[in-house]
């Protein structure tokens, strides 16, 4: 039995002995494993603001693919990224790749591998390694210097965590010279970071432990084998404005069900599509939470409330038209759905496993099963609204998890 199905199964265990837990928390954990857990502690309520010392504007800290597009007008030098921008780039004997995936105006800035480090008293640490696209050869190249890495719009650079977290800062890594250029310290200790839809901005989770750490003193049985598990830890969220170079921490607990039990929930926050609010998935009814850049809940926006990250990553449409919806299949077939952002209504119905970024309003980038294949031998695919085809973008994933053959990709607009 592979972990997924052991984790499967223990959650179906919890649920059942726990009155609160809703319908389908093993498959909505399952959904969003990319997404951290762990344990909550309380904070102040006060804000703490940082102003920062260096002064660096955003367009010539964060570049972009018009302006760096062309070296023959003076306007920087030429990104691999940029190259064939709008066209379908793609390796389908690759995997993990070895070469840039990119199609429209989403790319594969990089991907990850995950392996637990077992630890002398039986703790267990999950740790990433990162292959970030090289911008000189267009080629993937391992870094193993970073524990998290989220990338900018423009792909020119990538906000980077060092190993030990929580971390004291966030470097901004310039994806031409490999270099970090700028390290912004946020002493609360930060275990991730998301840009903002245009680059501005930064969101900062901040923990009091490694939230990628699982504990054995919390062990719990899983088909007659005990494994360690998180504890929540999240402590706030800080805002980080790379214009007015300002660190606006807030503090915000982990979340909490009922009998305060976190159910597994991701605790990493997002901007949310027009980079105004900030979008908390959790694993409970409502599924998640809307907040202001201090913290306080805020009622959904009309436009997304039919997103789902758990399910769908790609979330709406670049024209705001459309959002991406969960898995519409059948025991024996994989299909996916498109929907109303503000009814929820199925829309179209097409192909793949699950909806992971948008290339434009028409087209999709998602992971699905290779032909004879089991439910987690994935492949990267580009599926059509009002086409039944796909393009296969990628090799497949091994389905063993924790392999250096099972990778996940880190898109950027390009």
């Amino acid at each position: 039995m592979n972990t997924e199905e052991l984790v499967r199964a223990s959650l179906r265990e919890q649920a059942a002995a726990t009155p609160a837990a809703p319908s389908g928390l093993a498959d909505r954990v399952l959904a969003v494993r990319r997404r951290r857990r762990g344990r909550g502690v309380a904070g102040a309520a006060a804000a703490t603001v940082l102003v920062l010392a260096a002064a660096v504007g955003v367009p010539a800290l964060l570049g972009s693919s018009d302006s760096d597009s062309d070296s023959d007008q003076g306007q920087g030098p030429r990104l691999a990224s940029s190259v064939g921008h709008g066209d379908i780039l793609r390796h389908a004997d690759q995997s993990p790749p070895r070469e840039l995936i990119a199609v429209g105006d989403q790319a594969v800035a990089a991907y990850y591998t995950s392996k637990k480090v077992e630890q002398p008293n039986h703790d267990e640490i999950t740790t990433r390694t990162y292959s970030v696209l090289d911008q000189k050869t267009g080629r993937y190249v391992v870094d193993a210097r970073w524990s998290y890495l989220a990338a900018a719009p423009g792909m020119r650079t990538a906000a980077v965590l060092e190993r030990e977290l929580p971390a004291g800062r966030i470097g901004l890594l310039d994806l031409l010279t490999g270099r970090v250029t700028r390290w912004i310290p946020v002493p609360q200790g930060v275990g991730a970071v998301s840009f903002s839809p245009d680059g501005s901005k930064l969101v900062a989770t901040t923990f009091a432990k490694n939230p990628d750490r699982s504990y054995w003193s919390l062990k719990i049985p899983v088909n007659n084998t005990e494994q360690p598990q998180p504890t929540p830890c999240r402590t706030g969220f800080a805002v980080v404005d790379l214009a007015k170079n300002t660190v606006d921490w807030h503090a915000l607990p982990s979340f909490t069900g009922p009998g305060g039990r976190n159910f597994g929930s991701g605790e990493d926050l997002l901007f949310n599509t027009d980079g105004t609010l900030l979008y908390e998935p959790v694993n409970m009814e409502p599924g998640v939470y809307y907040r202001d850049l201090r913290g306080r809940k805020v009622d959904v926006p009309a436009r997304e409330k039919a997103i789902d990250l758990f399910s769908a990553p790609a979330g709406l449409s670049p024209d705001g038209r459309l959002v991406a919806g969960g898995f519409a299949g059948g025991v024996r077939s994989t299909a996916t759905q498109v929907l109303d952002p503000r009814t929820g209504k199925r829309t179209a119905k097409l192909r793949g496993q699950e909806l992971l970024a948008w290339a434009d309003s028409k087209r999709l980038i998602a992971w699905d099963i290779v032909p004879g294949g089991g439910e987690y031998d994935t492949r990267l695919v580009l599926v059509t609204l009002g086409s039944d085809k796909e393009v296969v973008l990628s090799g497949a994933r091994t389905p063993k998890d924790f392999s250096g053959g099972r990778w996940e990709p880190v898109f950027a607009r390009r």
